[in-house]
């Protein structure tokens, strides 16, 4: 197998070439950085590349395989960590200068995928404190999506997400708290995984961004997410995801709609609302049953979604790095309101979240899954948010992400799936969201729409 297609393959096949003997994960790591060495320069994707470290691990897991030690699910894969996640040795940028230098500690998911047999072979670029839908930044420049080199892959896992569609990693983590994984998901073709809350952990950030964001894959192949999640949620086989990618998720009762929470001014491009329609054809086609219904959104959701995110800037973020001078002056006027933002109005940001996710849960009494749009329209010029002032950032800031925030209050898994191209050959996702625990469920109807929709074969012509 020659290096390029061995870089393309995702985790599960790099695993199981692997795991046979037909690759060593030298060669599989190898395959990677080459890739990486060559497409970095032009995608910006990885803001630190790890090589040297990678490949004494690689070493480490060829020798354990050879000593008969095979059995861990991702030996051997080059996995991409996002630069807001703590990795052991190397600094926690965030997107900017004023961070606190290299950490002693991997985070807990880390941790997981290491015990796995994951390499990581480099953290990927965010805006910064990850605030942003693109994925801009002063200090360390702009990512850009395969597709189109001229638009932003998102964000704010937007490095992420151009490393995976590129093939400059089996998996890539991301973290999403009103949408970064599934809105550059959507952007660059990708199946991308918002887990239910404390699926995955995000320790030691717990409650970050005020109980909004959590961990999770970005893939190419739902079967590769599916490995990343059994790998690191700690279930008691470690199987479940995988065993639901390939299977079949049965006929479900499925809700369609396009309808915006309240105080959310989307344009929803039509590509991305046939993009719904078809995809709503398929799934009736493949034997579902698919209504029309719009989830019941409390007017308070959008303004609260906001605010959290504004303080969960303030406090998570800001109020941690040794430099603040260094930050942006937008990233510094949105952590400056949502630290004034009165005591009283914070608790009501929390305390108001039961009663939303108990609106929106009725959704689920007689629908088993939700698909909405992703992204309301295409990509961002690279650089164009990274010109918006702090007004713009609130009001305009999560427009294209309009369907993704509410669930990030109900914890509720939701996922990016791969749609189509548009007319300018850029990537269209759809969303699937389904009820509080059913991750596997929105795997296994992934998967099945995978099977019937294929997207692997969408190779970037940005990069080809």
């Amino acid at each position: 197998m020659d290096a390029t297609t061995l870089a393309l393959a995702g985790a599960a096949e790099q695993a199981r070439l692997i795991r046979d003997g037909e690759a060593s994960a030298r060669e599989v790591v190898e395959a990677t950085l080459a890739r990486i060495d060559r497409l970095n320069p032009t995608l910006n994707a990885y803001r630190a590349v790890l090589a040297e470290r990678a490949l004494l691990d690689a070493d480490q897991a060829d020798a354990r395989r050879g000593a008969g030690d095979a059995t861990r699910p991702l030996l051997g894969v080059p996995v991409a960590i996002k630069d807001d996640v703590d990795v052991a040795g190397e600094a926690t940028a965030w997107g900017t200068a004023a961070h606190a230098g290299p950490v002693a500690r991997d985070a807990e998911v880390v941790a997981r995928l290491r015990a796995a047999g994951a390499i990581v072979v480099g953290k990927t670029l965010v805006p910064e404190l990850t605030m942003l839908p693109a994925t801009d930044t002063t200090t360390f420049g702009s990512a850009r999506n395969p597709y189109d080199l001229n638009r932003t892959p998102g964000g704010s896992s937007g490095g992420s997400a151009a490393a995976t569609a590129a093939g400059l990693c089996g998996v890539a983590l991301g973290s999403d708290g009103a949408g970064s994984i599934r809105n550059p998901s959507a952007w660059t073709g990708l199946f991308g995984l918002k887990p239910t809350r404390d699926r995955v952990p995000v320790a030691p950030h717990d409650d970050a961004w005020q109980g909004l964001s959590v961990n999770g894959p970005m893939a190419r192949r739902v079967a590769d997410a599916a490995l990343f999640l059994d790998a690191t949620a700690g279930d008691a086989d470690g199987r479940f995801a995988r065993a639901a990618a390939s299977g079949d998720p049965g006929p479900l009762r499925i809700a369609v709609s396009t309808k915006a929470p309240a105080g959310a001014m989307p344009r929803l491009g039509r590509e991305e609302r046939q993009a719904v329609q078809d995809t709503a054809e398929l799934l009736r086609g493949l034997g579902h049953e698919v209504v029309e219904r719009d989830p019941d959104y409390s007017a308070s959701l959008w303004p609260a979604a906001i605010l959290r995110i504004a303080r969960g800037v303030a406090d998570d973020v800001a109020a941690a790095m040794p430099h603040p001078e260094r930050l942006e002056p937008r990233t510094r006027h949105v952590a400056a309101i949502g630290r004034a933002l009165p005591a009283a109005l914070v608790r009501w940001m929390r305390t108001s979240e039961a009663d939303q996710a108990a609106r929106l849960a009725r959704l689920w009494d007689d629908v088993d899954v939700l698909l909405t749009p992703a992204a309301a329209d295409g990509p961002y010029r690279v650089g164009a948010v990274g010109r918006w002032g702090t007004g713009t950032y609130l009001l305009r800031g999560a427009e294209r992400l309009t369907w993704m925030p509410a669930w990030n209050i109900t914890g509720q898994p939701a996922a990016s799936v791969p749609a189509t191209l548009d007319r300018d050959g850029l990537p269209v996702g759809v969303q699937l969201v389904g009820r509080h625990g059913e991750d596997e469920r929105l795997v296994a109807l992934a998967a099945q729409l995978e099977r019937a929709r294929p997207w692997i074969d969408r190779r970037p012509g940005a990069i080809a």
